[in-house]
């Protein structure tokens, strides 16, 4: 919810530096325009004063690119929140089953995935790796979601556009509140299913594991995952 007074620049300076770092690569102050809906002049001066503070900067073809202060940011956020320290044993302790490991975060409408991993990677080579995905077509963002009120799903998809689902916010509404009953989120994926539980109460972030196994596996895999979130929580 918005507070009564919004600072408007602050907002869209948010919201133009998230594009840049979101796309993984330099656009043009026109480009980022046309996508933000805003004037390539205000633009064009929100990411000026980003370079300033060194959150972007300015390549030789005149397009800006994520700046030194981001990957500042990123590693001071680490380190105080201690999440990935936390997480870093029980997560490669999740690979002994041989699938894909997975712990990401909500935001907005989509998951960003702080690891993700699949057996044939070391389990440092997990961190950082995957771009933002749809949170409506991800276990973890299910899971994530159905620790929200409907309230604000509804405003979060108020333009009616929810991935993996023809029917809407309403099919989103109806599986997030089957997930809650049963405390976990199982989604069909490239890698054959993803079940995902959340970490900590109130939840800051989901792990999960993808792969195919059998159907009677299923109640292992979660005990395992909570057995994992527990620790990384506790």
């Amino acid at each position: 919810m918005l507070p009564v007074q919004p600072n408007q620049s602050l907002i869209d300076g948010m919201r133009c530096l998230e594009r840049v770092v979101a796309r993984g690569q330099p656009a043009g102050v026109r480009e980022l325009a046309r996508e933000m809906g805003l004037e390539p002049t205000r633009v064009h001066r929100l990411l000026k004063t980003l370079a300033h503070l060194g959150l972007t900067q300015q390549q030789a073809d005149r397009k800006y690119a994520v700046g030194p202060a981001v990957h500042v940011l990123a590693s001071l956020t680490l380190f105080a929140s201690g999440l990935m320290g936390r997480a870093s044993g029980p997560l490669g302790r999740l690979h002994r089953h041989g699938f894909v490991v997975a712990m990401g975060v909500l935001w907005q409408k989509h998951v960003s995935y702080l690891y993700h991993a699949g057996p044939e990677l070391a389990p440092g080579e997990g961190i950082g790796r995957t771009a933002l995905f749809p949170a409506s077509r991800s276990s973890i963002g299910r899971i994530l979601l159905a620790q929200q009120d409907d309230a604000y799903i509804r405003a979060l998809y108020r333009d009616g556009v929810v991935e993996g689902f023809d029917s809407g916010v309403k099919g989103l509404l109806g599986a997030v509140r089957a997930i809650r009953r049963q405390g976990f989120a199982v989604v069909p994926s490239t890698d054959g299913v993803s079940l995902a539980v959340p970490v900590g109460t109130p939840s800051v972030a989901a792990i999960a594991l993808a792969g195919h196994w059998k159907g009677r596996e299923q109640s292992a895999m979660v005990a395992s995952l909570r057995e994992a979130a527990n620790e990384i929580s506790g």
